[in-house]
């Protein structure tokens, strides 16, 4: 089966000049008028947090997992070190079970983990902040599938992978390269997260996640990131977010533990996130859900504080419903939307930032399932007040296929909750009273000087929807969304520049790649 095309990077301009972000009104009105794509900031969120529970509700939860912890404990595997932390600091370890004294690792993190943090693009000007009223979106991870109208369901390869950083640096409202956007599996699986890593810095200049699959895969994280950033600027910054998924229920595994400890050392931020499938890897409920949940966050934000005080960290909810007639996972149903404005609510008790949401469906295609699934994800994901949404776009069959039609989406409804998330303007020229008393009574708006004045920033303009008569509709071919969005990704590949990356950096990180592929065997399992 066929392959989209990957397109070759165009030259660094002769200046050596980067792609410039321009936000606010110039970045809202190209974006609606279908202009010239200019780089939206993060969201910096004017409209209040939804709130499901009471304070009362929300002080149960967080007795429930401080009994949870105390009672039940959690399993930390097959690391010694941090078995030895957790006893220095007075916990009770049994094998690799460990019972924490009520209220030790709320203390840990409350005292220690930072309110909110910036993590710093290759671009300054794509740098975020990941925390307070700040949302920043990120794309999907980890799926092993790739899909388009073209080729079809087939596994991901590092084409497919280079092709999503760069949809993810061309889209406006996408404020971060995310992770693993695909798996390449062309790739060996020991020396993958190298080209990986590169990719995100060579076709994107927007901030990164890190390789988590083994604690040398992260050291070579690191180890590239200086090189890119400096060795004194990435152990005193932040540079890198890395999700670390907890083994639900209750457990923490060697793998996740040790790229813990080294993003955690360096001064690089970790996503401690349960993965849990409700009524199979939590209780069947959201209230016990959420206890365990934030149980297992808890515990990993503190081990971080334990191996560096002040290491940034997130807290992670992942969430879905199950149908408990297959056993396959649900999306877009009420219950992970409570729990997730629910979790959010602790984080901010906490006083951490908080990762949850995206647009998540269980759908096998770009269709009105996958959208109505992902609707019901991504605006919970706005109004719950997540400050770091992984899977924001390109999510497709429960987290088995990067959609590339999806991606471009999503993202479309991305640039939607970024207009959202400013709320309603309440200036002289929001009010429109201008505009009222001009036209006065039985006439319209659409000459009125206030119209012509705003008319290019007046509503949000979808690169998807079709809003033509049927007629022009049928005179196009009756294309519908997926088709439509078949022909943009397209045409965005074609349109990608890659952003400047200084030909030393350039070289320093392709003699490294070669230097660590050269020192271990192809391995594929």
């Amino acid at each position: 089966m066929s392959e989209p095309a990957v397109t070759t990077p165009a030259e660094a301009p002769a200046d050596g000049g980067r792609r410039r972000a321009r936000g606010g009104a110039d970045a809202r009105r190209a974006l609606r008028r279908g202009g010239p794509i200019q780089q939206l900031k993060y969201i910096v969120r004017k409209i209040p947090n939804y709130e499901v529970l009471t304070t009362e509700s929300l002080e149960i939860i967080e007795a429930n997992a401080d009994t949870v912890l105390e009672e039940v404990g959690i399993d930390f595997r097959g690391d010694e070190e941090i078995l030895q932390l957790w006893r220095d600091a007075g916990a009770d370890v049994k094998g690799e079970r460990i019972h924490f004294p009520r209220g030790l690792c709320r203390k840990l993190v409350m005292d220690h983990a930072p309110k909110t943090f910036t993590q710093y693009g290759r671009n300054p000007e794509r740098t975020v902040e990941i925390g307070g009223k700040a949302t920043v979106f990120a794309p999907v991870y980890g799926p092993p599938f790739v899909r388009d109208q073209d080729g079809g369901r087939r596994y991901g390869t590092i084409a497919d992978f280079q092709n999503f950083v760069k949809l993810a640096y061309m889209t406006p409202a996408m404020h971060h390269s995310g992770g693993t956007v695909c798996e390449p599996v062309d790739v060996p699986v020991n020396k993958r997260h190298l080209d990986m890593v590169y990719a995100h810095l060579k076709y994107s200049d927007k901030p990164i996640m890190g390789s988590v699959t083994a604690p040398e895969r992260a050291e070579d994280t690191v180890a590239m990131l200086k090189i890119v950033f400096g060795d004194d600027f990435v152990e005193n910054n932040t540079v890198c977010t890395s999700l670390i998924n907890a083994n639900s229920p209750m457990v923490w595994d060697e793998t996740m533990l040790g790229a813990l400890k080294v993003y955690a050392r360096h001064n690089q931020a970790v996503i401690t996130t349960p993965f849990i499938l409700s009524g199979a890897m939590s209780p069947c409920t959201v209230a016990g859900t959420m206890t365990q949940t934030l149980a297992e966050a808890l515990c990993g934000m503190a081990t971080a504080q334990l191996v560096r005080r002040g290491a940034p960290v997130i807290l992670g909810s992942f969430a879905s419903s199950m149908s408990m007639q297959s056993g396959a996972p649900t999306f877009g149903t009420p219950e992970p939307a409570l729990v997730l404005y629910g979790m959010g609510a602790l984080a901010r008790r906490l006083g951490v930032p908080f990762r949850s949401g995206g647009s998540l469906c269980g759908s096998k295609a770009a269709d009105a399932q996958a959208a109505y699934e992902s609707a019901q994800t991504l605006i919970p994901t706005l109004l719950g007040g997540v400050n770091f949404v992984l899977h924001s776009a390109g999510w497709l069959e429960g987290g088995l296929v990067s959609s590339y039609e999806k991606f471009v989406m999503d993202t479309d409804q991305l640039g939607m909750m970024q207009t959202m998330a400013q709320g309603i303007d309440m200036s002289e020229n929001g009010q429109a009273m201008d505009a009222i008393r001009e036209v006065g009574p039985g006439k319209h708006f659409l000459g009125c000087a206030h119209t012509q004045a705003n008319f290019e920033t007046a509503f949000y303009r979808s690169s998807i929807a079709d809003n033509n008569s049927f007629e022009q509709w049928l005179a196009e071919g009756e294309q519908d969304a997926t088709k439509r969005a078949n022909t943009l990704f397209k045409k965005m590949l074609a349109d990608y520049e890659a952003p400047a990356l200084d030909p030393g950096l350039d070289e320093a990180l392709n003699e490294y790649m070669t230097r660590r592929k050269a020192e271990m065997p192809d391995a594929f399992a």
